[in-house]
């Protein structure tokens, strides 16, 4: 674990060919170090919290998978949203956040809650409403959200129901 630091974008392959002189590297053909303060906070947003991509088509070119950061402030709700056709898995880094979604396989619908801690892994299926909440009053929650799109498909909803199954 010696070995130095990469600087951002740089990559190595030992079996390409040696390409200087004739442009830039294609995305696709090189790794790419994405530095904790080089995140793109362009991406799709959902009040009560930050997203900041760090692999994404537009920040490196992936075609099948987005993943970053939320950030989620002490004592904040999110709104309700979900992520279309998108699978997302969350792993917790810091803080103790809440997933709230609405499960509706009994008579009457009722919110569940899931309680997280650093370490802990969440997966969100496709179509799913849903919020993420900190409850804690001095501490934000960070998590770590891998989805299996390119980019992050967020549809923001007035409120957190059930999608009647031809919309999920």
């Amino acid at each position: 674990m010696s070995e130095p630091s990469t600087t951002p974008g740089e990559g190595f392959h030992p079996h390409l060919h040696d390409t200087s002189g004739h442009g830039a590297t294609p995305l696709r053909t090189r790794l790419h170090h994405v530095r904790a303060d080089s995140l793109d906070d362009g991406t799709a947003q959902t009040g009560g919290m930050r997203r900041f991509a760090a692999v994404s088509g537009r920040t490196v070119g992936s075609e099948k998978l987005w993943m970053g950061q939320t950030h989620v402030a002490p004592a904040t709700s999110s709104s309700d949203h979900h992520h279309g056709e998108s699978e997302t898995a969350i792993y917790v880094v810091s803080g103790h956040p809440e997933f709230v979604f609405l499960d509706d396989s009994g008579e009457e619908p009722g919110e569940v809650r899931l309680r997280t801690s650093p370490g802990d892994y969440i997966f969100v299926p496709p179509y799913v409403p849903h919020r993420e909440e900190n409850p804690d009053p001095a501490d934000e929650a960070v998590v770590v959200i891998a989805r299996s799109t390119q980019e992050a498909i967020v549809v923001n909803l007035p409120g957190l129901y059930a999608l009647p199954a031809e919309e999920a």
